[in-house]
Protein backbone atom coordinates (compact mmCIF):
# COMPACT_ATOMS: atom_id res chain seq x y z
CA UNK A 1 0.00 0.00 0.00
CA UNK A 2 1.73 3.63 -0.79
CA UNK A 3 2.59 6.07 1.82
CA UNK A 4 1.00 8.33 -0.26
CA UNK A 5 -1.63 8.22 -2.55
CA UNK A 6 -2.76 11.39 -4.69
CA UNK A 7 -5.74 11.17 -7.28
CA UNK A 8 -6.98 14.25 -9.29
CA UNK A 9 -5.54 16.51 -6.80
CA UNK A 10 -6.72 20.80 -7.48
CA UNK A 11 -7.10 23.48 -5.89
CA UNK A 12 -8.25 26.75 -7.08
CA UNK A 13 -7.44 30.10 -5.45
CA UNK A 14 -10.13 33.35 -5.58
CA UNK A 15 -7.79 36.07 -6.84
CA UNK A 16 -8.13 38.67 -4.45
CA UNK A 17 -9.95 36.68 -1.62
CA UNK A 18 -9.53 37.52 1.84
CA UNK A 19 -10.74 36.00 5.25
CA UNK A 20 -13.25 37.60 6.92
CA UNK A 21 -11.54 39.75 10.44
CA UNK A 22 -13.28 41.01 12.92
CA UNK A 23 -14.54 44.53 12.51
CA UNK A 24 -15.06 47.17 15.04
CA UNK A 25 -18.44 49.31 14.67
CA UNK A 26 -17.31 51.93 13.12
CA UNK A 27 -15.49 49.81 10.37
CA UNK A 28 -18.91 48.33 9.78
CA UNK A 29 -20.07 51.63 8.72
CA UNK A 30 -17.29 52.72 6.95
CA UNK A 31 -18.25 49.11 4.94
CA UNK A 32 -22.10 50.20 4.01
CA UNK A 33 -20.78 53.55 2.56
CA UNK A 34 -17.87 51.68 0.49
CA UNK A 35 -19.83 48.91 -0.50
CA UNK A 36 -21.01 50.60 -3.80
CA UNK A 37 -17.76 51.47 -4.92
CA UNK A 38 -16.20 47.85 -4.59
CA UNK A 39 -19.27 46.16 -6.34
CA UNK A 40 -18.06 48.50 -8.99
CA UNK A 41 -14.64 47.89 -8.73
CA UNK A 42 -15.39 44.04 -9.01
CA UNK A 43 -17.50 44.82 -11.81
CA UNK A 44 -15.04 45.80 -13.73
CA UNK A 45 -12.57 43.65 -12.63
CA UNK A 46 -14.91 40.68 -13.55
CA UNK A 47 -14.76 42.47 -17.10
CA UNK A 48 -10.60 42.23 -17.70
CA UNK A 49 -9.53 39.01 -15.82
CA UNK A 50 -10.54 35.77 -14.45
CA UNK A 51 -11.52 35.69 -10.73
CA UNK A 52 -9.52 32.39 -9.60
CA UNK A 53 -6.13 30.91 -10.45
CA UNK A 54 -5.48 26.69 -10.23
CA UNK A 55 -2.86 26.18 -8.18
CA UNK A 56 -2.94 22.68 -8.86
CA UNK A 57 -5.18 20.93 -11.43
CA UNK A 58 -5.21 17.03 -11.82
CA UNK A 59 -2.39 15.95 -10.41
CA UNK A 60 -2.08 12.06 -9.30
CA UNK A 61 0.66 9.88 -8.48
CA UNK A 62 1.95 7.74 -5.95
CA UNK A 63 4.39 7.04 -3.28
CA UNK A 64 5.86 3.52 -1.75
CA UNK A 65 7.08 3.43 1.92
CA UNK A 66 10.61 4.23 2.27
CA UNK A 67 11.02 6.67 -1.11
CA UNK A 68 12.68 9.88 -0.63
CA UNK A 69 10.68 12.29 -4.00
CA UNK A 70 11.79 15.64 -4.72
CA UNK A 71 9.30 17.80 -6.08
CA UNK A 72 10.71 20.33 -8.47
CA UNK A 73 9.60 23.58 -10.49
CA UNK A 74 9.80 27.35 -10.85
CA UNK A 75 8.18 29.57 -8.61
CA UNK A 76 4.35 29.20 -8.50
CA UNK A 77 4.56 25.80 -10.11
CA UNK A 78 2.60 24.49 -7.16
CA UNK A 79 5.01 22.70 -4.67
CA UNK A 80 3.92 24.25 -1.65
CA UNK A 81 0.00 24.34 -2.05
CA UNK A 82 0.86 20.25 -2.69
CA UNK A 83 2.47 19.97 0.40
CA UNK A 84 -0.18 22.16 2.40
CA UNK A 85 -2.27 19.93 1.41
CA UNK A 86 -0.70 16.91 1.91
CA UNK A 87 0.14 18.36 5.40
CA UNK A 88 -3.66 18.93 6.08
CA UNK A 89 -3.00 22.72 6.23
CA UNK A 90 -5.15 23.56 3.03
CA UNK A 91 -8.07 21.78 1.90
CA UNK A 92 -8.39 20.45 -2.15
CA UNK A 93 -11.10 22.03 -4.39
CA UNK A 94 -11.26 18.49 -6.04
CA UNK A 95 -9.81 15.17 -5.83
CA UNK A 96 -7.68 13.37 -2.79
CA UNK A 97 -4.92 12.63 -0.95
CA UNK A 98 -4.64 9.15 1.05
CA UNK A 99 -1.66 9.50 3.80
CA UNK A 100 -0.76 6.10 5.36
CA UNK A 101 0.91 7.33 8.80
CA UNK A 102 2.41 10.16 10.68
CA UNK A 103 2.90 13.18 9.06
CA UNK A 104 5.92 15.80 10.51
CA UNK A 105 5.50 18.69 7.86
CA UNK A 106 8.53 21.60 7.86
CA UNK A 107 6.90 24.14 5.50
CA UNK A 108 7.17 27.87 5.70
CA UNK A 109 8.98 29.61 9.00
CA UNK A 110 6.06 30.28 11.13
CA UNK A 111 4.45 26.69 10.59
CA UNK A 112 3.58 24.09 13.40
CA UNK A 113 4.92 26.32 17.04
CA UNK A 114 2.85 28.10 18.59
CA UNK A 115 4.71 31.67 18.96
CA UNK A 116 4.42 32.18 22.72
CA UNK A 117 5.10 28.82 24.28
CA UNK A 118 9.19 28.38 24.60
CA UNK A 119 11.35 26.46 22.73
CA UNK A 120 11.17 23.68 25.28
CA UNK A 121 6.83 23.71 25.19
CA UNK A 122 6.87 23.43 21.18
CA UNK A 123 8.94 20.28 21.47
CA UNK A 124 6.54 18.45 23.60
CA UNK A 125 3.61 20.00 21.94
CA UNK A 126 4.63 18.99 18.77
CA UNK A 127 5.50 15.65 19.94
CA UNK A 128 1.75 15.23 21.56
CA UNK A 129 0.40 16.53 17.81
CA UNK A 130 2.20 13.77 16.03
CA UNK A 131 0.81 11.10 18.61
CA UNK A 132 3.63 10.59 20.76
CA UNK A 133 3.67 9.99 24.53
CA UNK A 134 5.68 12.10 27.01
CA UNK A 135 7.98 9.49 28.10
CA UNK A 136 8.71 9.03 24.10
CA UNK A 137 9.21 12.57 23.52
CA UNK A 138 11.48 12.57 26.41
CA UNK A 139 13.89 10.08 25.04
CA UNK A 140 14.16 12.16 21.47
CA UNK A 141 14.67 15.34 23.92
CA UNK A 142 18.19 15.66 23.98
CA UNK A 143 19.23 14.52 20.53
CA UNK A 144 16.69 17.49 19.24
CA UNK A 145 18.22 20.30 21.49
CA UNK A 146 21.82 19.21 20.47
CA UNK A 147 20.75 18.93 16.83
CA UNK A 148 19.46 21.92 16.99
CA UNK A 149 21.67 23.86 18.71
CA UNK A 150 19.70 26.21 20.47
CA UNK A 151 20.05 24.81 23.84
CA UNK A 152 20.89 28.23 25.30
CA UNK A 153 17.12 29.86 24.27
CA UNK A 154 15.51 26.75 24.80
CA UNK A 155 12.87 28.34 27.54
CA UNK A 156 12.94 31.21 25.79
CA UNK A 157 9.46 31.91 24.25
CA UNK A 158 9.85 31.30 20.08
CA UNK A 159 8.55 34.19 18.87
CA UNK A 160 11.95 35.82 20.06
CA UNK A 161 14.19 33.94 18.09
CA UNK A 162 15.35 34.82 14.82
CA UNK A 163 14.67 32.39 11.52
CA UNK A 164 17.50 30.64 11.31
CA UNK A 165 17.06 29.63 15.01
CA UNK A 166 13.31 28.77 14.46
CA UNK A 167 13.98 26.44 11.70
CA UNK A 168 17.19 24.72 13.23
CA UNK A 169 14.75 23.79 15.69
CA UNK A 170 11.72 23.41 13.62
CA UNK A 171 13.57 20.86 11.29
CA UNK A 172 15.23 19.05 14.88
CA UNK A 173 11.85 18.03 16.10
CA UNK A 174 10.55 17.19 12.94
CA UNK A 175 13.24 15.17 11.71
CA UNK A 176 13.79 13.53 15.72
CA UNK A 177 10.05 12.76 16.38
CA UNK A 178 9.80 9.31 14.36
CA UNK A 179 6.85 10.48 11.62
CA UNK A 180 6.36 7.78 8.87
CA UNK A 181 6.46 10.71 6.71
CA UNK A 182 8.52 13.24 6.83
CA UNK A 183 7.96 16.65 4.51
CA UNK A 184 10.14 19.17 3.98
CA UNK A 185 9.81 22.80 1.46
CA UNK A 186 12.50 25.22 0.45
CA UNK A 187 12.50 26.49 4.16
CA UNK A 188 16.09 25.06 4.31
CA UNK A 189 17.47 27.72 2.53
CA UNK A 190 17.31 29.50 5.76
CA UNK A 191 19.92 27.94 7.03
CA UNK A 192 23.73 28.59 6.97
CA UNK A 193 25.76 26.00 4.61
CA UNK A 194 26.63 23.62 7.63
CA UNK A 195 23.61 23.45 8.96
CA UNK A 196 22.17 22.86 5.40
CA UNK A 197 24.53 19.72 5.09
CA UNK A 198 23.27 18.25 8.41
CA UNK A 199 19.53 18.04 7.27
CA UNK A 200 20.51 16.38 4.18
CA UNK A 201 22.27 13.98 6.08
CA UNK A 202 19.87 13.85 8.84
CA UNK A 203 17.57 13.24 5.77
CA UNK A 204 18.87 10.74 4.36
CA UNK A 205 19.41 8.55 7.77
CA UNK A 206 15.13 8.98 7.81
CA UNK A 207 15.76 7.82 4.65
CA UNK A 208 17.69 4.58 5.22
CA UNK A 209 15.69 3.57 8.32
CA UNK A 210 12.61 2.95 5.73
CA UNK A 211 10.62 6.20 6.25
CA UNK A 212 9.21 8.13 3.51
CA UNK A 213 10.41 12.09 2.79
CA UNK A 214 9.23 14.69 0.28
CA UNK A 215 11.61 17.09 -0.49
CA UNK A 216 10.96 20.24 -2.40
CA UNK A 217 14.15 22.75 -3.09
CA UNK A 218 15.36 24.49 -6.11
CA UNK A 219 18.35 23.19 -5.49
CA UNK A 220 19.00 20.84 -7.75
CA UNK A 221 22.27 18.90 -6.48
CA UNK A 222 20.93 18.35 -2.99
CA UNK A 223 17.55 17.01 -4.95
CA UNK A 224 20.11 15.12 -7.15
CA UNK A 225 21.91 13.60 -3.76
CA UNK A 226 19.01 12.88 -2.04
CA UNK A 227 16.12 11.79 -4.00
CA UNK A 228 15.74 8.45 -6.04
CA UNK A 229 12.82 10.22 -8.02
CA UNK A 230 11.54 12.68 -8.58
CA UNK A 231 7.97 15.52 -10.13
CA UNK A 232 8.73 18.31 -12.12
CA UNK A 233 5.42 20.58 -11.47
CA UNK A 234 4.65 23.20 -14.24
CA UNK A 235 1.41 25.48 -13.68
CA UNK A 236 0.02 23.44 -10.81
CA UNK A 237 0.31 20.57 -13.56
CA UNK A 238 2.93 17.61 -13.22
CA UNK A 239 5.14 17.64 -16.30
CA UNK A 240 7.25 14.94 -16.04
CA UNK A 241 8.05 11.95 -13.20
CA UNK A 242 11.18 9.68 -13.14
CA UNK A 243 14.12 9.14 -11.76
CA UNK A 244 16.06 12.11 -10.26
CA UNK A 245 18.66 12.60 -13.20
CA UNK A 246 16.23 12.40 -16.03
CA UNK A 247 13.88 14.84 -14.67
Amino acid sequence: MPAIRVENLSKRYQIGAREEAYKTFREVLTGVVAAPFRRFARLARRATEDEHVWALKDVSFDVQPGEVIGIIGRNGAGKSTLLKILSKITEPTSGRAEICGRVASLLEVGTGFHPELTGRENIYLNGAILGMSRAEIRRKFDEIVEFSEIGRYLDTPVKRYSSGMYVRLAFAVAAHLEPEILIVDEVLAVGDAGFQRKCLSKMSGVARSGRTVLFVSHNMNAVESLCSRAIYLEDGRIRRTGDTEGV
